[in-house]
């Protein structure tokens, strides 16, 4: 969850009332938050430097840091956090915001040259007129920018933001693609003339920028924004340009959006509009951009129309588990930003149509709509209700039985990776590949992930041989699952739930593992009987290469092989670097239900 610092004494400034930290704590938890700190400027700086924590000087600013939601974007700023917070408790209505109604002959122009393709092929721009800003507000200003940056922009691979002073430059504006050496300006917090080549190898030295360079530094064509003087706006996605720095006197702010998605774009657009159009000569108005691409095609931005989705009132208290009247289910929408209205249709089906706001992008799917609706209930208002059908598996309730019955028989249970590597599924057992029994991952992040394990052995043998030093005998066993391929599941492979035990002494242990092995059968009461017999079970000789020869023994149930266990063959053991003998046991469980 990224976290927002705000000052304490701005923020309730901002929410128009002043609570305990307690109180804080109370209203973030109600509204879906965290207060995660409490600290103050001095501190922090204190702490960056690993110097001894000295106790806060009355005169210092407390700071909020507060954990939100990734993906609220519109709660990343004190100007967010305070407003919502407001809505929330009654204090505002839900603001309404609106494109400024001018001519398309009077908008300001960005005109997109076909090279961008290459690079960065979107760009969304939009005015925020008559601006009152403040030190507190800049920096606000700033800091959202580097939020969204880090956040649904990641780390500016998917979206770059640059804010300029409209009045010190001029339309119609020129998104461009150019080669290194044709690019020349001066940069922010800079004094000279720089070609874009000479720029990436002076910011390799910087801490903040460096990060970025690898973004557009290989490319033939960097990208470039153009006013009409030819004057050099921003290269994105590294750096503005000096010429049109917002300063505190700035009053008119042109904002552009360069990206690779334009969907995330847009919400980034409009999550800096909507943030701070509250400080606008005409208070939630923003002035559109018209952006026109080079096949003629032309847009306008930003899109701040409210997006409207259907939800069944039905769907919405089956969620939530409350059953709540549409009065009051729109109430407490109204509370998180959300207009509805509902409707009775000819089946008496109450709905509602929900208008959604351009600053609650994260409302995908009517469920979304349930979430907010008990945000504002209150999950601690939510009575408990253990579901009806809520019962566990049989295959689940063996499975602990089993587990239960072999600790006390006093093995210890372990939990091993399902993936493994292809080697220890196969060579180190000293089994060979059919090509038709394992799951092979297709992209394995390393070599330690490359198949889904067939067998519990690889597992428990690999623990054996990372506790060797541990004092013996070493008795462990683990219930989980193993996956075959399978033609006859649409997924192509199926799982299989085993149990597989281990005995590491001095001596095999041989004996212990078969009487495991009877009392297991006991437990699932399943009685020993003769060889052909399939009322219960009985041992037959086996040969399998990961066995001793003559030390082992199959399980056989019902007429078929449901197990196998013996004394683990030297060279399965050298493999693993065990140096120990041992005895292993391993039952596909699922054939006792």
């Amino acid at each position: 969850m990224p976290t927002v610092s705000v000052g304490r004494d701005r923020l309730f400034q901002a929410l128009g009332c002043t609570y305990t930290q307690e109180e804080f704590e109370d209203l973030c938890f109600k509204f879906g938050i965290e207060l995660d700190d409490v600290t103050t400027e001095k501190a922090i700086i204190r702490k960056e430097k690993h110097l001894e924590e000295e106790k806060p000087s009355e005169d210092e600013e407390w700071i909020y840091k507060i954990d939100v939601p990734a993906n609220r974007y519109d709660l990343l700023c004190l100007e967010g956090l305070a407003q919502a917070l407001r809505i929330f408790n009654g204090i505002d209505p839900i603001p309404t915001y609106s494109v400024a109604n001018i001519s398309k002959e009077s908008m300001n122009k960005m005109h997109v040259k076909p090279e961008t393709s290459k690079i960065r092929p979107y760009v969304v721009c939009a005015i925020l007129r008559g601006v009152s800003f403040d030190e507190v507000r800049y920096n606000s200003f700033i800091d959202l920018q580097d939020r969204l940056h880090q956040n649904i922009c990641r780390r500016r691979t998917l979206v770059a933001i640059g804010t300029h002073d409209l009045d010190t430059i001029e339309g119609p504006f020129t998104y461009e693609a150019l080669t290194p050496p044709e690019i020349n300006f001066v940069p922010l917090k800079q004094t000279k003339n720089f070609r874009a080549d000479e720029l990436m190898e002076f910011y390799k030295s910087d801490l903040k920028l460096k990060k970025f360079l690898h973004i557009i530094e290989d490319s033939p064509v960097y990208p470039v924004i153009y006013d009409r003087n030819r004057t050099v706006l921003s290269l994105p996605p590294i750096i503005n340009g000096a010429h049109s720095a917002i300063t505190l006197k700035t009053k008119n702010v042109f904002i552009e959006c360069t990206a690779t998605d334009l969907t995330k774009a847009k919400i980034v657009l409009n999550t800096m509009v909507t943030m701070f159009s509250v400080y606008c000569e005409r208070k939630f108005e923003v002035e559109p951009v018209e952006v026109t691409y080079s096949d003629g095609k032309s847009f306008i931005y930003p899109d701040l129309s409210l997006y409207q989705m259907a939800v069944p009132l039905s769907y919405i208290t089956s969620t939530v588990g409350v059953s709540l009247p549409a009065n009051t289910v729109a109430s407490l929408l109204s509370k998180m930003q959300l207009h509805a209205e509902h409707s009775v249709s000819e089946e008496k089906q109450t709905s509602f149509i929900v208008s959604v706001p351009p600053t609650r992008s994260d409302i995908l799917h009517p469920c979304d709509v349930a979430e907010d609706v008990a945000i504002a209930f209150g999950y601690n208002e939510i009575p408990k209700a253990k579901l009806a059908s809520l019962r566990p598996q049989s295959l689940n309730q063996l499975s602990e039985l089993i587990r239960m019955e072999i600790a006390m028989v006093g093995y210890t249970e372990v939990l091993t990776w399902i993936l493994c590597s292809y080697k220890e599924n196969f060579t180190l057992l000293n089994r060979e590949d059919d090509k038709a029994t394992a799951a092979i991952n297709g992209n394995p992040r390393s070599a330690d992930f490359e198949v889904v394990r067939t067998s519990l052995m690889p597992g428990i043998l690999k623990t054996i041989g990372h506790n060797k030093d541990h004092p013996k005998p070493i008795k462990i066993f683990e219930v989980g699952d193993v996956v075959l391929l399978d033609e006859t599941k649409d997924v192509g492979a199926s799982n299989r739930r085993h149990l597989a035990a281990l005995y590491c002494g001095a001596t095999s242990g041989f004996e212990l593992i078969h009487g495991l092995v009877d009392r297991i059968m006991e437990v699932t009461g399943t009685p020993f009987v003769s060889p052909g017999d399939e009322t219960g079970y009985y041992i037959q000789s086996s040969d399998e290469p990961e066995f001793l020869p003559g030390r082992q023994a199959s399980i056989m149930y019902k007429g078929k092989q449901v197990g196998t266990f013996g004394i683990v063959h030297p060279q399965v053991l050298a493999n693993f670097d065990i140096p120990d003998p041992c005895s292993f046991v391993e039952i596909n469980i699922e054939n006792f239900l």
